[in-house]
C-alpha cells in the first residue's frame, strides 16, 4: 500500500478544478467559496476621518486658546476650513475639516462656550484615520478560494458589494451500506441491528466543507442493489461517498463495484481506514470509506476534504504542531491518525490521547469536544512525551 502522503499527491493530481459559479446575495453567502479575487477600487477611508469624538485642530495650535467655529457629524458633507487658532468639534466618523491634522478628545479640553483650552496635549495626527488606513486602491482584499465568514462578508459589504460570485456547492451523495444498519427512526427487530450515524456525520462534514450533501437510503448487502444505488447516485450527484463494504469481508461488494471504474486509490498504509478506495467513473469520483463510525469520519477528513479543497483552490491549512504531553504507544505498523485533545498550558500547545478510549475504530465519541487527529509516522513504534508532533483539525 502507498503512504498517506503519496496517496494524497495522486488524488490531488487528478482532482479537476471546480468551475461552476453562481452570483448570490451576501446574505446567502456565509460559508461559500469565493470564485474570483476582490480588488478595492478606492482607498478606505477615502478621506481623513475622525476615530473619536473631539476637536479637529492644527497641531501647532495646541498651546493656544482655540475658537470653535463649527460642528462636523458623521455623514456631513460640508466643506469646512480652519485658520490659525480655530477648530471644529468633530464627532466619531466625521470627515476631518481642511487645515486640521489632529483630533483632541473631548476629555482632554476645557470649554468656555466659545473657546477650548487643551489641558492634555496629544501627538500630531492623533485619532485621525488616514486615507487608506484599511486598504489602498487596487489592493487585493480577498482571493479566489477564500471561504466567506463573517469578516469576509463584512469586507464585501464595506466595499459596496451586495452580490458576490461564489463556487456552486457540489452535490455529494452519501450512501451507507450494511445489512446491520438501520435508518434513524426505524424500529430494531433483533439485537444485531444498529443505527446509522455515518449518514449524519459525513453529511455534516461535507456541508461544512462547502458541499451540498444528499443522504441516500441505506442499502443492504446485496451487490445488485448497491450497484443500482451507486449508479442512481451518479446521475444525481457530482461526487459520491459510500461507507461500508470496502474491506475483505464476504459481503463487501463495494470494492468489486469500484473496481469496474478507474481506481485512483486502492488502500493506504494508515490506521484507521487502510481499505479506503477512490475511483473515477467518467468525470465523477467515488470515495468508498470504511463503515466503522470513527474510521469513516477520519478518512472523510483525510481524503475527501483534501480533494474538495484542491478542486476549490481553498487557501487554508489544517495541519498544526503541538508538544506531546504523554508517551504514545503505536498499535499497528501503519501510519496512525489518533484522536487527541489540545490544551493551552501557559502559552504552550500540548496534545494528549489520554482522555480517549482505546478500542476499535467504532468509538465515535473519541472525536467529540473539539478533538483533533494526531499523526504518528509509520516508521516509529511510538512517541515520547515532549516530542513535537503534527495534528490535523477536523
Amino acid at each position: 500500500m502507498k503512504s498517506y502522503d503519496e496517496s494524497i499527491q495522486i488524488l490531488k493530481s487528478v482532482a479537476p478544478k471546480w468551475k461552476a459559479i453562481e452570483h448570490i446575495a451576501l446574505t446567502n453567502a456565509l460559508g461559500k467559496i469565493l470564485a474570483s479575487d476582490i480588488i478595492a477600487q478606492t482607498p478606505y477611508p477615502a478621506y481623513p476621518t475622525s476615530s473619536m469624538d473631539g476637536y479637529a485642530i492644527k497641531f501647532s495650535n495646541q498651546n493656544s486658546k482655540i475658537k470653535v467655529i463649527n460642528l462636523a457629524k458623521a455623514g456631513d458633507n460640508d466643506d469646512i476650513n480652519i485658520g490659525e487658532n480655530e477648530c471644529v468639534k468633530t464627532l466619531t466618523g466625521a470627515l476631518v475639516c481642511d487645515g486640521a491634522d489632529t483630533i483632541v478628545p473631548i476629555e482632554n479640553i476645557k470649554f468656555d462656550g466659545e473657546y477650548i483650552e487643551i489641558i492634555k496635549p496629544v501627538p500630531q495626527g492623533f485619532a485621525i484615520r488616514a486615507v487608506g488606513e484599511s486598504y489602498q486602491a487596487l489592493d487585493v482584499i480577498l482571493r479566489a478560494g477564500d471561504r466567506l465568514g463573517y469578516c469576509e462578508l463584512a469586507l464585501l459589504a464595506e466595499l459596496g458589494h451586495s452580490y458576490v460570485n461564489v463556487l456552486v456547492a457540489p452535490r455529494v451523495a452519501i450512501l451507507s451500506t450494511g445489512s446491520e444498519i438501520l435508518d434513524i427512526g426505524q424500529n430494531k427487530e433483533h439485537k444485531a441491528q444498529i443505527y446509522s450515524s455515518n449518514s449524519i456525520s459525513i453529511s455534516s462534514l461535507v456541508r461544512d466543507m462547502g458541499c451540498e450533501p444528499i443522504i441516500m437510503p441505506i442499502i443492504k448487502d446485496d451487490k445488485e442493489a448497491i450497484k443500482n444505488a451507486l449508479f442512481n447516485a451518479l446521475n444525481s450527484a457530482d461526487f459520491i461517498i459510500t461507507t461500508g463494504g470496502v474491506s475483505v469481508g464476504d459481503f463487501d461488494f463495494m470494492k468489486e463495484i469500484a473496481r469496474e471504474a478507474k481506481i485512483i486509490i486502492d488502500g493506504v498504509a494508515i490506521k484507521p481506514g487502510r481499505h479506503i478506495k477512490v475511483a473515477k467513473i467518467n468525470d465523477k469520483f467515488i470515495f468508498a470509506l470504511p463503515g466503522f463510525a470513527y474510521s469513516a469520519i477520519v478518512t472523510c477528513v483525510l481524503f475527501f476534504k483534501e480533494f474538495i479543497e484542491q478542486i476549490f483552490g481553498v487557501n487554508t491549512t489544517n495541519k498544526f504542531k503541538a508538544i506531546l504531553k504523554d508517551d504514545y504507544i503505536k498499535r499497528s505498523p501503519f501510519e496512525e491518525f489518533s484522536a487527541a485533545t489540545i490544551t493551552n498550558e501557559n502559552g504552550t500547545l500540548l496534545i494528549s490521547t489520554k482522555s480517549k478510549k482505546i478500542g476499535s475504530s467504532a468509538i465515535i465519541g473519541n472525536l467529540s469536544n473539539g478533538a483533533v487527529l494526531m499523526r504518528v509516522p509509520s516508521h516509529k513504534d511510538g512517541l515520547k512525551a515532549s516530542e513535537v508532533v503534527e495534528y490535523i483539525k477536523i
